[in-house]
């Protein structure tokens, strides 16, 4: 009787133990919003892959609903420049970022020639075609960062992480736990003074020139079921971008 009293004397000091750590651990501080952009930096590749890249390119496809197809090419270059070509039977929707100004040819709508785009829209495509990308260039560029927490993501208990820049464009991300890379993020910003909601599903994560990108993209506007997706077959690090291929093209009429 005495071996049996002793034995249950041992696992209620056990239980009462395991009760008291519990509670500590559930009061685990929660993570910084630093500690979390260091670990996507780490999980990226690190700031010396970032470094290394000075300019990298992708191909692959663009899939609007319907099924509706475009070849896809897309050149992003140290310094902000970025150029994305889609095209069709020959016809080639060009957008185009110089690091100042941005530049589109739409074929698509009747323009064979090069035109200007606003302000808003070279803010929006010179965020979307950053090498690193808004969450990563925070710290540099005078943007707020916030954790907000966790939020579940397909099953997911995600991370959540909101940028602010100082033209008040804001962008919030979900960092999948395990591999600390964007899951998704929404972007919300206005353009032609229209505030605008976009989301932007990741996946399918490979490393170019030592850093990790996300090869399949679903984007559309918040609440909408229309979604297109850019599926990326290869990329590529540091080759040739000069610098002529960002620059906007003189109209025939300026050129003559």
């Amino acid at each position: 009787m005495r071996r049996v009293a002793t034995v249950r004397a041992g696992l209620l000091a056990l239980a009462l133990a395991g009760a008291a750590i519990a509670p500590a651990a559930a009061q685990a501080p929660a993570p910084t919003a630093a500690e979390l952009v260091a670990g996507n930096l780490k999980a990226r590749g690190g700031a010396e892959a970032f470094a290394a890249l000075k300019n990298v390119s992708f191909d692959g496809k663009l899939i609007f609903p319907g099924d509706f197809q475009l070849t896809y090419k897309e050149v992003r270059a140290e310094g902000g420049a970025v150029r994305v070509d889609a095209a069709l039977q020959g016809l080639a929707l060009v957008q185009a970022f110089d690091g100042k100004a941005a530049w589109r040819i739409n074929p698509f709508e009747g323009r064979k020639d090069a035109e200007r785009m606003t302000d808003d829209e070279a803010r929006s495509l010179a965020d979307t075609g950053s090498i690193r990308g808004p969450l990563q260039s925070a710290a540099g560029d005078g943007s707020s960062i916030t954790y907000l927490g966790r939020e579940d993501f397909d099953g997911t208990d995600t991370y959540k992480l909101k940028v602010v820049q100082k033209d008040g464009d804001e962008f919030v991300y979900l960092l999948d736990p395990d591999s600390m890379l964007e899951v998704k993020m929404i972007e919300t910003r206005r353009l032609r003074g229209a505030l605008q909601v976009t989301e932007y599903e990741y996946g399918d994560y490979e490393k170019v020139g030592g850093v990790y990108f996300a090869m399949s993209v679903e984007s559309g506007p918040q609440g909408s079921s229309q979604r297109q997706r850019t599926i990326i077959a290869a990329g590529t690090a540091n080759g040739d971008a000069p610098a002529g291929l960002f620059a906007q093209p003189a109209s025939p009429a300026a050129a003559k």
